[in-house]
């Protein structure tokens, strides 16, 4: 009987631990509606010798509204950055690749399990379209150095007595500078990022792992 077996769980901790990890599980692949299928993850991003190559791992969550309904979805990263091409693999908590974004001046793509990739103009609208919310991937090559993107205002806040960042907007984006590793040059290890667009508001955090 499900209902037994679910209160037999709430009784015996180990058990509870198990259904409580499967539901989160469960509830981060939603994302994707792709059932168990994944993707095989993309070759590296060949480094020309001209352009700053860089590499983030770690973690994300995401908090934003479908059709009205809240959603929250989280899981790994794997970012790859040479010049302007940049490549982000979106994991399950399994390590199971379930997204693939590509972008450089040219195109912008989205790659899903068992579809064709989706293209467009504007990276945003083809990451909207197809998962509910959208990550800033061009700024977020500036943001994630602390830095603002070109070809548009922004403001940064500093700590009076460190002069570390503390805040960044931009483009309608409120960065939020929250940890840093430690050592120098000064790196990045978590940051929150927060836009309401239309109304609808979405949350971002990124903790880097490496």
């Amino acid at each position: 009987m499900p209902g037994l077996t679910m209160l037999c769980a709430f009784r015996n901790p180990a058990a509870h631990a198990r259904v409580a990890r499967a539901l989160s599980l469960a509830c981060a692949a939603a994302l994707f509606a792709s059932g168990c299928a994944s993707l095989a993850p993309p070759a590296p991003i060949v480094q020309s010798a001209d352009a700053g190559a860089e590499h983030y791992r770690g973690r994300f969550s995401v908090r934003y509204e479908q059709s009205g309904e809240p959603r929250n979805t989280y899981g790994n990263f794997d970012w790859q950055q040479n010049g302007e091409n940049a490549v982000v693999q979106l994991l399950d908590p399994l390590g199971q690749t379930q997204a693939i974004v590509r972008e450089n001046p040219r195109s912008a793509s989205l790659e899903l399990p068992g579809k064709a990739p989706l293209t467009g103009p504007r990276l945003e609208d083809v990451m909207r379209d197809a998962l509910g919310f959208a990550l800033p991937v061009g700024g977020l090559r500036y943001w994630l150095r602390m830095q603002s993107a070109p070809g548009s205002r922004a403001s940064i806040e500093r700590d009076p007595q460190t002069r570390r960042p503390t805040r960044l907007t931009q483009d309608g984006w409120t960065i939020d500078y929250q940890a840093f590793f430690d050592g120098s040059p000064l790196r990045v290890r978590r940051i929150d990022l927060s836009r309401d667009l239309d109304g609808s508001p979405l949350a971002v955090r990124l903790v880097i792992d490496e």
